[in-house]
């Protein structure tokens, strides 16, 4: 079971630390349905280097877009050395006649329910093509197999999903394209989320869900279980779900100590044009102040290149996330990825200029633009980056902080995301990711201002009023 790296191999010992920050759960995942007597090696290209000198009999490899051609090349290998090759992922499912030229069957959509059937049909020496999802359901999933995985490697091991998909249907998002025309969000069971989340060590706990909240009713049962529990967690969620009723404070209560909120543009017209509702007429300061209240850090995500952007969007970005001492903020340029309704859109228009998905990584200009011209879109976003996180900024932002605690933690988060990456390097290199565990969970530990949930509450009521 392989997961190729996102980025170029030749790179694999110096790049960020988010590419070693979660093992591959996908796979591991579907390494719980194998039986107990198969031999299985789950690989991570992101970690280390892949052997590629052995004899399989079943090549399982996920293909996101930017590993698209890794993924296709390792197919290659194995297939010539007479292995059966399997396909799945997200760009497998936008382009699968792309991708069942290297494979000997290809999975489209999620592979929970598929993925049974496969191994069915392949022990018994009958396996199909394709396997398409037919069934969205997470009742009785197995656990994944983290006996599997390479645990040392990774700053957050403790990385776990307790739902698919995402309530919202954002145009340049890949989600709806993934799940069809079956359900586009659903959840565990809370009693099996729960038990999950028992069995992992330590305290943290990363939810990798691309949105945490977005049942209102599963959430609000997670949180009341999770207290109690001794977990500080992070997580993402929206802008609307951050305001709506008081599920943030129970999240806060349960450990949620910092979350990844997709704000991606200021401008009303490129949130039409994205379909990004959940955004629309909500006050993003009023969220800021709402998650500082409770001492919960925010990683901010911003898309640039949107058709009514200009060559201010980027300082007016940058100010605002200093302003309002945003902790980390992750900038991207506007990325049409295969099977969105954007890409469709821009294919259409002829704006796709070029099909080389390595470049597919959100820090590339791979469309015709609008409004801002390919090269002041990339160096506007290379700007933002760097005048985000100098220092005399994120010292400004760190101390506009009433609390001296939260003052401090926001300059050991925010500078040592960005600004220690050769030390991030070495302790890659030496495979002693998790001795820092210890610091992270220091740094999330509780900030509170002094602001109750009832007084946030009643305070939301009074401003949406």
């Amino acid at each position: 079971m392989i997961l190729p790296s996102l980025v170029e191999a030749d790179s694999i010992f110096w790049r960020p630390i988010k590419y070693s920050l979660f093992p591959p759960l996908g796979l591991a995942t579907l390494a719980a349905y194998l039986s107990p007597d198969d031999e299985i090696d789950l690989q991570d290209q992101h970690v280390e280097r892949l052997k590629l000198d052995d004899d399989p009999d079943l090549v399982v490899i996920q293909v996101y877009i930017t590993n698209a051609f890794r993924a296709y090349r390792i197919a290659d290998h194995y297939r010539a050395k007479g292995a059966f090759v399997i396909l799945g992922g997200l760009h497998v499912t936008s382009l699968p006649e792309e991708a069942a030229r290297h494979a000997d069957a290809i999975f489209i959509g999620p592979a929970e329910e598929s993925f049974p059937r496969f191994l069915s049909d392949f022990r018994n020496g009958r396996p199909q093509k394709i396997y398409t999802s037919s069934v969205r359901t997470l009742t009785d999933l197995p656990f994944p197999r983290r006996d599997l995985i390479k645990r040392s490697r990774y700053l957050v091991p403790n990385s776990l999903v307790v739902s698919r998909g995402c309530p919202h249907h954002c145009d340049f998002c890949y989600k709806d394209a993934f799940f069809g025309n079956g359900k586009s969000f659903y959840t565990e069971q809370v009693d099996r989320a729960l038990a999950e989340i028992d069995s992992l060590p330590g305290r943290h706990l990363y939810f990798l869900d691309d949105h945490l909240l977005g049942s209102k009713r599963f959430a609000a049962e997670l949180f009341e279980g999770m207290k109690g529990m001794n977990r500080v967690f992070q997580c993402a969620a929206t802008i609307d779900s951050i305001l709506d009723g008081d599920l943030i404070e129970r999240a806060a209560e349960a450990g949620l100590r910092s979350v990844f909120v997709g704000f991606e543009t200021f401008s009303p017209e490129n949130l039409r044009q994205s379909n990004k509702k959940q955004n629309m007429a909500r006050s993003y300061t009023e969220a800021v102040n709402r998650l500082h209240g409770l001492g919960i850090m925010i990683n901010g995500s911003f898309v640039f290149g949107l058709d009514h952007d200009d060559r201010d969007v980027f300082r007016r970005t940058v100010d605002w996330g200093v302003e309002h001492a945003i902790t980390t903020a992750t900038y991207h340029v506007l990325t049409p990825y295969p099977g969105t309704r954007l890409f469709d859109a821009m294919e259409a228009s002829g704006r796709i200029a070029t099909r080389n998905w390595d470049l597919y990584d959100t820090r590339h200009v791979v469309y015709k633009t609008q409004g801002l011209c390919a090269e002041e879109l990339k160096e506007g976003y290379d700007w933002a980056y760097r005048e985000f996180y100098r220092w005399s900024n994120i010292g400004k932002a760190a101390f506009s902080h009433p609390s001296v605690k939260h003052q401090l933690k926001h300059l050991f988060y925010t500078g040592g995301w960005k600004k220690f990456e050769p030390l991030w390097n070495v302790l890659i290199k030496a495979g002693g990711l998790t001795h820092m565990l210890p610091l992270l969970e220091s740094l999330l530990s509780q900030v509170n201002y002094g602001v109750g949930r009832k007084e946030i509450a009643n305070e939301s009521v009074i401003l949406e009023k």
